[in-house]
């Protein structure tokens, strides 16, 4: 089966499609990149064995769901999305995503599977609230979040720690309505 036979969210210029485990090398690497590791707030290193273990304890975890982003017209795997803490009772969950393809960065695929993955969230799974922490440097991705139409809730102040120092870590959330209104879908 090609990935393009496994696409489950498909936009124009991305698809999400499951994460499977031959995928798991490229997890590993996207996760030691050390530009990677010091926006996600990952210290310890990721290896193909720890990995597979990440990935035997979510592949079935209903709280979770996670996919692989793909560029539409060539299936090559860009970076990774999820939903993890789902939490039906209170319709809520956290949201994450990485582009770890850097020649992809700043091209728009993160704005277009980030808007497919909270449409999903959102329609399918009926959750109402999504939110998400930003180690409160990293400025690219605070403007996208907002750009996508999350608003700031709040700081956790001295939050994060990395590299011998800390930073902020600021949080935010998007409500069902604010994204139907910004994105004009039922």
């Amino acid at each position: 089966m090609s990935s393009s036979d496994s696409a489950f969210l498909i936009g124009k210029r991305v698809q999400l499609r499951p994460l499977e485990k031959s995928d798991l090398p490229l997890i590993v690497r996207w996760n030691n990149d050390p530009e990677v590791r010091g926006l996600t707030g990952e210290v310890f290193p990721s290896s193909l064995d720890n990995t597979q273990a990440w990935y035997d304890r979510i592949k079935d975890d209903p709280s979770r769901v996670w996919f692989i982003i793909e560029e539409r017209e060539t299936g090559t795997p860009i970076g990774e999305a999820g939903l993890l803490r789902i939490f039906p009772a209170w319709r809520t969950t956290d949201l994450t995503i990485i582009i770890g393809n850097k020649t992809c960065q700043g091209k728009g695929y993160g704005t277009e599977a980030i808007t497919l993955l909270m449409d999903y969230a959102f329609g399918a799974l009926a959750l109402h609230r999504i939110s998400i922490g930003v180690v409160g440097f990293n400025e690219r991705a605070l403007a996208f979040y907002e750009k996508v139409g999350f608003r700031r809730e709040g700081i956790q102040r001295d939050g994060y720690f990395y590299n011998h120092q800390f930073s902020d870590f600021i949080m935010l959330s998007i409500l069902e309505d604010e994204f139907r209104a910004k994105n004009q879908t039922a």
